[in-house]
């Protein structure tokens, strides 16, 4: 008998590894292979399968970095495989690591019928079961090499550096018999000795399972495995047979596949993916008729039913079952904290309709397991898109708090809440392991009150999806002693039985800030401008075509705006907007969004002209929710500048200064902002002795993930450029003055803008950077001569209070923050805000540290850009304009005015009339964010309005044109009775009375009336 632990341990292992896992497969039988190699991008499977196939042999080697090579394996199932479970098993060049993160294929058949993925964990594809001898096999495979990235600096992310070699060699291709006896064995094995592992010593059952095993050892035949497997399964079966205790916690095991919809791989090997992956699944379905599969992301099924309509239809046969399930509603898994608040809304409204419209079916649970962070605008959101639920389990990545919380009532900014839960297990690609199922149970947070949680199954990131290993081990699971009962089921089931037991959950309010990948707010910058560019013009085309469609008969775009809308949100995706794939997906970004632009651009020239009729007037367009220069907020007109004082302009050996009657700013000769008078207030604006509009650079180098990750340590060491290689002053419009500063630093060059306009309170920013740093991070500093004790930073529809001070380790975790067109610093009576066309990193300190009395001053910083090497070695590298403003005296209305003026410039236009908005509203705390047509295309106009000063505001909204009927609907545009029953609205002619509470968003449905 084995008296030492870890003796017993490794004889197991070696056993397993060494013994039983060998003799899976027995009695092989090589097959014949050729190969047809692609010199460039993937073709479909009609052309693939048609190509010249050549000989290729075992060992040779394939495919250099993402090529396709066709290969075609034939043979004949040999006689004396007759009544066996035959595989066809093909080894691409498999590193154990894990499926999708290398080389992969997707099996067809002759007729160009997909079969399965071939990965690492599930490289066979079936052949005959019991199979009679003498079949012929005949298999293509579409193996794509794409190359694996471990975090260090590679050029294999981008098409224009890449070796021309093989990566790979095929290392198998043979006809097997598995031995279901044998495989039956090892599952087993796998289970007890797993399960062993994580009972403590003094457990009986931990005993009790070791000596099961150890005796099943002691007799089995090592040079018979297959001839003693039955045997050896029986001295096992009492261990398995014994049921787990009534109080076991039990656990909804539900299957998964996390698919990036890029990441280390290009939009084109998603797609691809996704085929393998679903291709298993449908598989797996057929085999094991009580797996659920859960898939979010409505853009992953449109590619499947574009590209591979043969599985797609397998796919739809499966959702019919109850078997493949459509989950989360979005139509990616997106990034949460860079979105706009319309983006958001359209994530929801793209895939709830694309689920309804293609299968039937509407989730109720929004399913974001690996987002950077959560947005506390979600929960309203989520409540008016029709979702109850919402499941992630990112947050167990923080660095500094453990989030306190697995199932929990999560409240946004305005209060409404959604029943969330975290998977304790802590993955969303778990393999039904032991160690999984004991941490998940040892982690849970709310024993005592709850005794459920949630555990996805299956190799995701890269796909893959379970396996039958997993759904094999799950059946072993479903009622053991010692281990958690664990039940395939779906997650709708898991929300309903976790909510009807703990309705009283404890309440997470606010945001879910990720103490972790803080970079993502300024990696890639191009995604960050074009990402809100796109938005904003989306908003432009859906308001001037709407008004053109009511006013003047104009086709409203539909088609278009959904396909703009669905590229848009796609590059919303949590590794697209972030800025965190390789250079392949960053390039084709730039050059949609590039697209997209002009696809709008041509939506509202054309909607303007039809609007506006010929003629050779000089009109203003002005698509923001407020008045500007006398052009009404979402209409057209002549406008008029008004009578404003001239900006003086006074330049000496000093500096410069500019004075517009409101502001005095000074410009010392290094070209920084020394002072900024305020004339209305009769203050200073900037702390003195300090200087504004400072670029300043840090040290960027993260312990783990360049692109993701900004650690605190790099506020060690600062440089601030100062040197100057030119000032110019322009000032020969009385209007408007300009200040440009030209400086140079190291290999990068910098071009600051510092402009005052005749009648504003605001100071505006433009800096123009040709960037060549690497792992460096540029911000730029205001230190604001307010004591505030929190900051106030928009976020979707609203905005978020966040401290200023470090009093806690929370606190202190939010160094680097997120924020939209604006951020604001006050203390009572006066407050400062800066607001930006297309940044999101911000950081917020009190200034200076150490021993002084009185107020401290409030620094706010814009980080503008970095230089992370990995995954995309040259991110940034390049040209690059940033647009900042500081409005001075700002009120919270302030700040949004002036965020939305920033981000929507008016437009110039010749026409023949102006043209009045079709909606106005009377109460500045209420602002309208979208003005659309129905997407039932009914011609009733949707008007997206919020509260966005945090308080309860009423308003009256008028429309300029004759209404039949006005109602609240959801934000599918659906009636729905909780939600009306929320913001009443009373109607009397044209006019909508409505009251709304703090950060409301209503969606109003307003039915032309037709003449």
């Amino acid at each position: 008998m084995h008296r030492s632990l870890a003796n017993l341990t490794e004889r197991i292992e070696r056993a397993l590894h060494e013994r039983l896992i060998p003799a899976l497969y027995r009695d092989t039988e090589p097959v014949h292979v050729e190969a047809a190699h692609l010199p460039g991008e993937p073709v479909p499977a009609a052309e693939g399968l048609a190509m010249a196939y050549a000989p290729f042999a075992v060992g040779q080697p394939w495919g250099p970095a993402w090529r396709t090579t066709w290969f075609r394996f034939s043979g004949e199932v040999p006689a004396r495989m007759r009544g066996g479970r035959v595989e066809l098993l093909v080894d691409l060049g498999f590193e154990r690591a894990g499926p999708g993160f290398r080389s992969e294929g997707l099996a067809y058949t002759a007729d160009g019928t997909p079969i399965k993925g071939i990965e690492p964990r599930t490289a066979y594809v079936p052949v005959a079961r019991p199979a009679a001898g003498g079949e012929r096999v005949e298999v293509y495979v579409e193996a794509a090499a794409n190359p694996r990235f471990d975090g260090s600096v590679s050029p294999l992310g981008d098409p224009e550096t890449l070796p021309d070699r093989p990566l790979y060699r095929l290392d198998r291709a043979e006809l097997a018999v598995l031995d279901e006896e044998v495989h039956a064995l090892v599952l087993d094995v796998q289970v007890l000795h797993q399960l062993a592992l994580q009972l403590a010593e003094t457990d009986t059952r931990h005993h009790t399972i070791r000596r099961s095993l150890e005796l099943m050892l002691d007799e089995l035949d090592v040079a018979d495995v297959s001839g003693g497997a039955a045997a050896a399964r029986a001295r096992l079966s009492g261990a398995l047979a014994s049921p787990a205790v009534p109080s076991a916690h039990r656990i909804t095991a539900v299957g998964h596949a996390h698919i990036d919809s890029a990441w280390l791989w290009p939009v084109r090997e998603t797609i691809r993916k996704c085929s393998r992956t679903f291709s298993n699944v449908v598989a797996l379905a057929d085999e094991y008729p009580e797996l659920v599969f859960a898939c979010s992301s409505a853009q992953q099924y449109a590619w499947l039913r574009e590209h591979h309509p043969t599985v797609y239809r397998r796919v739809a046969e499966k959702v019919a079952t109850g078997q493949f399930l459509p989950v989360g509603g979005m139509w990616v898994e997106s990034d949460t904290n860079m979105p706009g608040g319309e983006a958001l809304v359209r994530q929801f409204t793209q895939g709830k309709r694309f689920f309804a419209a293609e299968f039937g079916v509407e989730p109720r649970e929004v399913w974001l397991p690996d987002s950077f962070g959560y947005s506390a605008a979600l929960p309203q959101l989520a409540r008016l898109a029709g979702f109850r639920w919402f499941l992630s389990q990112k947050m167990s990545w923080n660095q500094t708090n453990r989030f306190p919380h697995h199932t929990f009532w999560w409240e946004g900014v305005d209060g409404s809440r959604v029943f969330t839960h975290f998977p304790p297990a802590d993955t969303y690609s778990s393999e039904l392991s032991g160690q999984d199922l004991a941490y998940g149970v040892r982690n849970f947070a709310e024993h005592g009150r709850s005794t459920v949680s949630l555990l996805p199954f299956g190799y995701g990131d890269g796909g893959g999806g379970p396996t039958r290993e997993m759904l094999e081990t799950a059946r072993r699971v479903a009622d053991l002693e010692g281990s958690p009962r664990v039940a395939i089921r779906t997650p709708a089931e898991f929300f309903a039985e976790a909510e009807r037991e703990y309705p009283d959950a404890p309440v997470w309010s606010g945001e879910m800030y990720l103490e972790h990948h803080r970079g993502t707010y300024t990696s890639q910058s191009a995604m960050k401008r074009g990402n809100r560019r796109t938005e904003h013009l989306l908003r432009e085309a859906e308001l001037w075509s709407a008004a053109a469609a009511l006013r003047t008969g104009h086709p409203y775009p539909y088609a278009a705006l959904d396909a703009v809308w669905q590229e848009t949100l796609l590059l919303q995706f949590h590794d697209i907007l972030p800025g965190s794939s390789i250079a392949w997906v960053h390039r084709e970004a730039r050059q949609t969004y590039a697209r997209l632009a002009d696809r709008l651009e041509g939506m509202i020239e054309a909607a303007l002209t039809a609007l506006t009729g010929p003629g050779s007037v000089p009109l203003t367009a002005n698509a923001a929710p407020h008045e500007r220069d006398g052009v009404p907020a979402l209409g057209v007109s002549a406008g008029h500048g008004g009578d404003v004082p001239a900006v003086s302009v006074r330049s000496g050996p000093d500096g410069t200064v500019l004075d517009n009657g409101l502001l005095r700013v000074r410009l010392g000769p290094d070209g920084t902002v020394s002072a900024i008078r305020d004339l209305v207030a009769d203050r200073d604006v900037l702390r003195p002795g300090t200087a504004a509009n400072v670029l300043q650079l840090h040290p960027d180098t993260p312990n783990r993930f360049d692109a993701w990750d900004i650690d605190a340590f790099y506020r060690h060491r600062r440089r601030d450029l100062t040197g100057v290689a030119k000032i110019v002053v322009e000032a020969d419009d009385p209007r408007q003055a300009r200040v440009r500063v030209t400086r140079d630093d190291r290999s990068s060059g910098y071009v600051q803008t510092v402009s005052l306009a005749a009648g504003e309170r605001v100071l505006r920013f433009t800096t123009e950077v040709d960037w060549h740093e690497r792992e460096t991070l540029l911000k730029v500093a205001f230190p604001i001569d307010v004591q505030a004790a929190q900051s106030s930073s928009e976020i979707q529809f609203g905005h978020l209070q966040r401290p200023t001070h470090t009093n806690t380790s929370w606190d202190a975790a939010r160094f680097e923050i997120c924020a939209h067109r604006w951020l604001h610093v006050g203390e009572p009576g006066y407050g400062v805000a800066l607001v930006n066309d297309g940044t999101y990193g911000h950081d917020v300190t009190r200034q200076p540290p150490g021993d002084v009395l009185g107020a401290q001053p409030t620094t706010v910083r814009l980080s503008l850009l970095r230089g992370p090497r990995y995954p995309d070695p040259n991110t940034d590298q390049g040209s690059h304009q940033f647009g900042y403003a500081l409005v001075c005296g700002a009120e919270i209305a302030d700040a949004v005015r002036e965020g939305y003026r920033a981000n929507l410039p008016v437009r110039r236009h010749l026409g023949g009339r102006a043209v009045a908005p079709l909606v106005e509203v009377t109460n500045p705390a209420v602002v309208v964010e979208a003005v659309k047509l129905a997407d039932d295309r009914s011609g009733d106009v949707i008007i997206r309005l919020y509260e966005a000063l945090g308080g309860r505001a009423r308003t009256r909204l008028t429309a300029s044109f004759d209404l039949a009927e006005a109602r609240v609907c959801d934000l599918l545009e659906r009636d729905d009775a909780e939600i009306g029953a929320l913001a009443p609205v009373a109607v009397e002619g044209n006019l909508v009375e409505l009251a709304l509470k703090p950060f409301q968003v209503v969606t109003l449905r307003l039915r032309p009336a037709r003449r």
